[in-house]
């Protein structure tokens, strides 16, 4: 007897436990989810909307078939300009793709070894980060450094540094998050350094080299290293809910179309990026899709090989909770299932 009432005490108790824990569901990200799937990539675009984003580019490469292009919303809410499918937008971390690309083209032109240390290449840092001395390229690369991050750093982004020694600055003689290749953490303070390599080993900006084996090599003329030299009416303007500015003239590094980004995906992924050799190091240090966040901007790109398509989101309204990071996440595996749908049909 006591054993079927302690049953249904647990029972009832786990009952309890899974209603309390409605009440703190983000409701917003269950309605995206539980919404009836639209019959176009461009009715989920006009859906975003509905979810709190100010805009959103959309651009679908599937094989075989021309390039699609889909916009929503604002391109500048202020001046009431319709949004551009064509338009620069922050990369954020997608930025950290060419980076790796660049970095296996070094490394299979000698030029760089992915077992060297940071105090190799940056002798000045040893004793201002830890373990200088045992921390690879390649753990760089892969975030398994222990180095700590600088964008997490105490209100970073109420007045983020746009200079690489100002982010520096803000980790130096901080204690490792752990020791080197014990862990993976996610760092931008990895790539800000492996930047500062390049610019050194190259003896000019590695945005340059970039440019000439990475950019050039694809015919890509719309993306750039910073907004240095950009109109800024081409760029899509960024906001962060709860701050009242147009986020676009910030500096945040990397800008591009959602189409050279979506060209760029491909040749990464199929390989006709690289030169002979040069896939093998890429595909033992990084991975072939990523996401970026900086306020004000999001993107999402990634290749899908069932359906042999590559498809760039970006979005350009973020949020103090990160609601607007899982609801883009949504809207994206949306599109994937509209595309698929389609494909199977």
């Amino acid at each position: 007897m006591k054993k079927k009432q302690t049953k249904r005490v647990l029972k009832l108790t786990l009952i309890l436990a899974s209603i309390a824990s409605l009440f703190f569901v983000p409701w917003i990200l269950v309605w995206a989810w539980i919404l009836p799937l639209p019959d176009s990539v461009q009715e989920q675009a006009n859906e975003a909307l509905d979810h709190g984003f100010e805009g959103i580019i959309v651009y679908v490469d599937e094989a075989g078939k021309p390039p699609a292009f889909y916009a929503a919303g604002w391109h500048n809410r202020e001046d009431k300009i319709p949004a551009n499918p064509h338009a620069l937008f922050k990369l954020a971390s997608l930025s950290k793709l060419y980076t790796a690309v660049a970095i296996t083209k070094l490394v299979a032109d000698g030029r760089l070894s992915l077992d060297k240390t940071l105090a190799d290449y940056l002798p000045e840092l040893v004793g201002r980060i830890d373990n200088a001395d045992a921390i690879t390229l390649k753990m760089m690369v892969q975030h398994r450094s222990g180095i700590p991050n600088y964008t997490d750093t105490p209100n970073y982004w109420a007045a983020p540094k746009e200079s690489n020694q100002e982010n520096l600055e803000l980790i130096l003689d901080k204690p490792a998050n752990f020791r080197p290749d014990q862990d993976y953490e996610y760092s931008n303070t990895n790539y800000l350094l492996l930047a500062e390599i390049m610019d050194k080993v190259l003896g000019s900006p590695h945005f340059q080299f970039i440019q000439e084996k990475i950019l050039n090599r694809l015919q890509l003329k719309n993306t750039f290293a910073s907004l240095d030299g950009v109109n800024i009416d081409d760029v899509m303007s960024g906001y962060h809910v709860g701050h009242p500015y147009d986020l676009k003239t910030d500096k945040q590094g990397m800008l591009a179309s959602a189409e050279d980004v979506g060209i760029f995906l491909r040749a990464l992924n199929d390989g006709s990026l690289f030169d002979a050799g040069e896939k093998d190091i890429y595909s033992s240090i990084y991975e072939y899709e990523h996401k970026g966040w900086v306020p004000g901007y999001q993107s999402i790109a990634k290749y899908h090989k069932d359906i042999d398509t590559v498809v760039i989101q970006f979005t350009n309204t973020t949020d103090p909770k990160l609601y607007n990071w899982n609801l883009a996440d949504i809207i994206y595996s949306r599109i994937i299932k509209i595309l698929k749908r389609k494909k199977d049909s």
